[in-house]
């Protein structure tokens, strides 16, 4: 049964990473009607997204925590009820705050509940195969933006945002709280010690030590440096090449192209580090990241960019699903949620940073080379830490005697 059903853990991790993540991208499908209908500026709203990471990330510490504790399916029922309850609200919202509290703050609070509690839980089902069924959620969240987005699109051609963004609402609702009841926690390790053992531990304990273990310390800077380094140059990429006297239209495709090498890269790295291992395919994926970031610098042309596209989504969406896996090897299933949680929370920063250093740099340098410049020596930062990582040994958390 447990053979079997783990699998059914993956397509629901998959399912709710694309509602909730797809939900919260599709603000950038809201944003021309959105300022065209209120009196609210362009900036005001997509201080949104803004929100949207941070509180993401620091929730999505919280929620990890909640779903060692308590489990991972209130965690993620509760998620599910308040991602569509924020965009009902945001639907309604009369003035900019109220927006960005309702979108900003409850749909980013909302989606936090879904990625590292069902992150951390997959990887507890799984002994082998681990690598590819975490790129495989991965792959649904990645997949978002060619689902909801579009869905969006369609909505507010027909009706108008409000009425689209309600739609979308009670659609998270209809789709993810019956898909939350379907949510288990991992069956106990095999080998695992017996609770009698467990009782000793002080998890309060057991978690600092965790989380100021050196294996903690390289994973979240690593994660960090990874995010910080391509979310400027992915956000900013449509830009850029319009800059480069490529169309609205065919600057567009080549983000879907990016999007859709991203899903790619993340069952190919999935399967080449459960027969190689985890450390040298992440290694790699970061230098092959570090290299495409730099290359930004030298195309110009529409097949230039579409064969970039490529190269760089395969990267940098093949990489992210590793973190979870060198979480899981280092630290076990007792605390995967706590501490994918707060990597994930260092990421969320790292990824907040790119869409606003990369608007910044533009505004004072009139250019984005700088973005590129700065954005492969940080993705080379991750590349040098990353080869920081010590040899794959779970981390005894054992109180310290005193």
């Amino acid at each position: 049964m447990a053979q079997s059903y783990r699998w059914v853990i993956v397509a629901l991790g998959g399912l709710m990473g694309c509602v909730a993540v797809g939900a919260m991208f599709s603000l950038a499908v809201f944003l021309e009607p959105m300022s065209e209908t209120s009196s609210w500026s362009r900036a005001g709203i997509s201080s949104a997204m803004t929100l949207n990471f941070l509180i993401m990330g620091v929730a999505g510490f919280a929620w990890g925590a909640a779903s060692d504790r308590f489990g991972p399916r209130i965690v993620v029922l509760a998620g599910a009820v308040l991602l569509g309850a924020g965009l009902v609200l945001a639907s309604l919202a009369t003035s900019l705050i109220a927006f960005q509290l309702s979108y900003g703050v409850v749909v980013g609070l909302a989606a936090g509940a879904f990625f590292a509690p069902m992150i951390a839980t997959v990887t507890g089902w799984f002994d082998t195969q681990r690598g590819l069924a975490v790129s495989l959620v991965s792959a649904g969240m990645g997949a978002a933006p060619m689902t909801v987005s579009p869905f969006a699109g369609w909505l507010i051609s027909t009706y108008d945002w409000r009425t689209a963004m309600a739609v979308i609402g009670i659609g998270a609702w209809i789709l993810l709280i019956p898909a939350a009841l379907f949510v288990r926690a991992a069956p106990p390790e095999r080998g695992a010690q017996p609770k009698a053992t467990e009782a000793s531990d002080e998890p309060g304990s057991s978690v600092s030590r965790a989380l100021s273990s050196p294996q903690f310390i390289v994973l979240a800077a690593t994660f960090f440096l990874c995010c910080a380094a391509h979310s400027g140059p992915i956000f900013h990429m449509m830009s850029y090449a319009m800059l480069c006297g490529i169309s609205t239209l065919a600057a567009v495709s080549i983000y879907s192209v990016e999007g859709l090498a991203g899903l790619g890269g993340r069952l190919l790295f999935g399967i080449l580090a459960d027969r190689l291992g985890v450390k040298p395919i992440l290694v790699l994926g970061l230098l092959v990241q570090s290299l495409a970031i730099a290359a930004y610098l030298l195309v110009s042309r529409l097949g230039e960019f579409y064969l970039l596209a490529i190269v760089f989504g395969t990267a940098y969406g093949g990489v992210m699903p590793l973190y979870a896996v060198l979480a899981r090897e280092y630290f076990g299933q007792r605390i995967m949620g706590t501490v994918f949680g707060a990597a994930t929370m260092m990421s969320s920063i790292g990824m907040a940073l790119g869409p606003l250093g990369g608007g910044w740099i533009f505004d004072t340098f009139n250019d984005y080379r700088w973005l590129y410049i700065g954005s492969a020596a940080i993705a080379l930062g991750a590349v040098a830490i990353a080869l920081a990582f010590p040899p794959i040994a779970r981390l005894k958390l054992r109180p310290q005697a005193m």
